[in-house]
């Protein structure tokens, strides 16, 4: 079973920026796309960022132009640098891969945690 392991958050204040990592145990080579969630407190898992196999990234309008995502040569990798970070950015980030197989479930990493205050 492939893992999916992120790090990189913590506790950052207002306007500052944090870089999160997402590490895959082994390649997966069926992969649709990688991307980003998050959940907030109090709220559902909603998606923030991806990158699909054909390169095109997708943000949410929320942190569109504050927020890149990018991966790696090998696809075993997906970054999500943060930058100008506020408050409501506060929240649980998990790593998403998506695959081509029919039936095949996403996989998830175990979440890490950004908070957002002075």
């Amino acid at each position: 079973q492939v893992q999916l392991v992120e790090s990189g958050g913590g506790l950052v204040q207002p306007g500052g920026s944090l870089r999160l990592s997402c590490s895959l145990s082994e390649r997966i080579f069926s992969i649709y796309s990688m991307g980003w969630y998050r959940r907030r407190p109090g709220q559902q898992r909603e998606l923030i960022a991806s990158i699909t196999s054909d390169d095109e990234r997708h943000y949410d309008n929320r942190i569109k132009d504050r927020f890149t995502i990018s991966r790696d040569s090998a696809w075993k990798s997906v970054y999500l640098q943060m930058n100008n970070l506020r408050p409501e950015d506060t929240a649980t980030y998990y790593c998403n891969v998506m695959t081509t197989v029919a039936g095949e479930e996403d996989y998830w990493g175990q979440g890490t945690q950004v908070t957002v205050a002075s």
